[in-house]
């Protein structure tokens, strides 16, 4: 089929905890393009207890649309209670591939011997493939041996990563790590009538001992070692499994997942073939990675949901792909944990106007308690983006802290380094070579103005030198993630025309120098002909014209001490991308900066940057 034709048309569905979102793609005059979507509620729980009901549901919604939209009523995506996929030419669609986080996602238990090194290598390969990692489990954590037991058979995980040990080194605490699992004998969270998943991706010359102690205990895979040196990361294999076994354990738990496992069908390698469903966030970091991989570009994304946020970045020239989950850091079901971890000061200092602290405390509880509710005021909105600012930057601070080189691996520097503090175990998320940040979730997707969520993303993420931001503009990233795996070109260019709203570009030079100095001397040919040329203090921001599609040539030379990409107080030429809200100059300088603690300061300076950032309408900023 594949070989016969190019895929004409696709669907794609994400089987969400509360949602089922359907999307129709179609091959549209030598391109792909989403033109169809649809939803309808999941049906993972009682009295319908089977997933397929939802997905038919929101694929039927597709196909109505879709003969309203073509003045069509032949088309039928749908034949005999299932998803028709058709080799005929206009008939059914090509392909089916679907994603899912019902249920709660995939929910992990990762090992390792040191929870710095080969614990914190079996964190990157869970949270890759898409798991939410309930805890970590060490030789070295400091937990009693009989605390480490209650916890693993208290969590009730999908499945458990082991990992531990460079290939042919020392066994001991590796068959130790066995030696708790087999005594907590843990019971898998859904199903009772099947063992427990194990993953063992560790030391090899310690499989045999790993096989005697779990073996009969549990559904025991063996793997390649993720961490077969020290030098050396190899999380593919690991990751590949956890997706088979999510497929075959987890999904195959859950109502009516046997009968969906059996539709999703696309041609892959000439054949039509069984894609497998994806954990929805391992979905959207496979899209990330696509398209890091295809523009040769480092990505970072963003998900802020109701009870998590999930953090996706692709850097370095080797595309290196985390991700890390906050799963305290939310706007509904965990915002009163966003107000413990930041405080009310730090949330308050994005509000320029003056509220009590009980008002902010009741608008929090009221927030968690109906988690399903939208800002009615203003004013409301306005704390609420203040909360998602708080949330999202420490995310991110958790996402730089996880996201690191390999702790205990040596390596050769070069001359300019003899004289740096750097190690290896530091970030690889570098602000000053990123390319594009993406933004999605509600507070950010669904802003009532594009430029709010443009300044939200560059308050909390504080980007630096030039970066072009995005926010996905219905939450697709799922499904393209997918879709990938069948069509890389179907996925980018979706991806790209339909997914993503370019918001514009931030310039930001880096530094610290005194509020009365000129930070950056910028010469911009704005495409409705004007020129934009002004000596900018340090501390101020500016918003430009520049529309989507459109780009404007720009000479920026930073200020004494700041840099914007090429070295302090170096010049350059270049081009600057535009997009729904424009060209942002933010010359606030140091990451991060830091506001005046009296309101008297602060409010007026706040009010100012909404100002040109058009965030709000003017009466609140009076």
């Amino acid at each position: 089929m594949a070989d016969a034709r190019p895929l004409k048309r696709i669907i794609a569905t994400d089987c969400g905890s509360t949602t089922t979102k359907s999307i129709l793609i179609e091959y549209i005059d030598g391109e792909y393009r989403q033109t169809v979507r649809g939803e309808a509620p999941t049906t993972v729980e009682k009295p319908l207890n089977d997933v397929t009901k939802g997905v038919i549901n929101a694929v039927t919604e597709l196909e109505e649309l879709a003969r309203l939209k073509y003045k069509d009523d032949s088309i039928k995506f749908i034949k005999d209670d299932t998803i028709w996929i058709s080799e005929k030419e206009n008939e059914g669609v090509d392909a089916y591939v679907s994603t899912s986080s019902a249920g709660g996602g995939l929910q992990m238990m990762v090992t390792g011997v040191v929870a710095k090194m080969t614990g914190e290598s079996a964190e990157r390969a869970a949270l890759g493939a898409g798991a939410i990692v309930m805890d970590l489990i060490a030789s070295n954590d400091k937990r009693a041996n009989y605390e480490k037991i209650e916890r693993i058979r208290q969590m009730r995980p999908d499945m458990i990563l082991m990992a531990g040990g460079v290939d042919g080194g020392t066994t001991k605490h590796v068959a130790e790590m066995g030696e708790l699992v087999a005594a907590a004998d843990p019971r898998p969270r859904l199903g009772s009538s099947y063992k427990l998943p194990v993953i063992y991706a560790g030391n090899n010359k310690a499989r045999d001992i790993i096989k005697d102690a779990l073996g009969e205990k549990t559904d025991l895979i063996i793997t390649d070692n993720l961490r077969p040196t020290l030098e050396n990361e190899n999380l593919g294999p690991a990751r590949d499994k956890i997706h088979d076994l999510f497929m075959e354990h987890v999904m195959a738990q859950a109502p009516g997942y046997n009968k969906l496992m059996s539709w999703v069908k696309g041609p892959k390698d000439g054949k039509l073939v069984t894609i497998p469903i994806m954990p929805t966030p391992a979905a959207v970091g496979n899209i990330m990675q696509t398209i890091a991989k295809v523009y040769d570009i480092e990505v970072l994304g963003v998900d802020i949901g109701g009870a998590t946020t999930d953090i996706f970045s692709v850097f370095t020239k080797n595309k290196v792909f985390n991700r890390t989950v906050s799963a305290n850091l939310g706007l509904s079901y965990s915002i009163s944990n966003v107000l413990a971890t930041a405080g009310l000061e730090e949330i308050l200092r994005w509000v320029p106007f003056d509220i009590d602290e009980s008002g902010l405390r009741n608008m929090i509880k009221n927030k968690m308690i109906r988690p399903t509710t939208i800002p009615q005021q203003l004013e409301e909105l306005v704390l609420e983006q203040a909360i998602a600012k708080e949330a999202l930057k420490y995310a991110f601070i958790q996402h730089k802290e996880f996201a690191v080189g390999l702790k205990g691996a040596q390596r050769q520097r070069e001359i300019s380094e003899a004289f740096s503090q750097s190690t290896s175990g530091e970030s690889v998320v570098n602000m000053m070579t990123l390319d594009l940040l993406v933004g999605s979730g509600g507070v950010l997707s669904h802003a009532p103005r594009r430029n709010q969520s443009a300044m939200m993303m560059v308050d909390a993420f504080l980007p630096e030198c030039i970066t072009r931001l995005a926010v996905d503009s219905i939450f697709m990233m799922p499904q393209l993630g997918v879709l990938a795996e069948i069509s890389e070109k179907a996925a980018t260019e979706v991806f790209e025309k339909d997914c993503l709203i370019y918001l514009g570009c931030c310039v930001a030079p880096v530094g610290k120098i005194k509020p009365d100095k000129i930070a950056l001397t910028a010469k911009i040919e704005l495409p409705n002909g004007e020129v934009f040329q002004e000596d900018i203090k340090f501390g101020e921001v500016r918003l430009l014209p520049c529309g989507v599609g459109e780009t404007a040539k720009a000479t920026l030379k930073p200020g004494r001490g700041l840099d914007i990409g090429e070295g302090k107080g170096q010049e350059i030429n270049t081009e600057l991308q535009g997009g729904v809200v424009g060209i942002v100059l933010d010359t606030r300088g140091r990451r991060p900066f830091t506001l005046p603690l009296e309101a008297s300061k602060r409010v007026p300076l706040l009010k100012k940057w909404m100002k040109e950032f058009k965030a709000y309408p003017e009466e609140i900023l009076k």
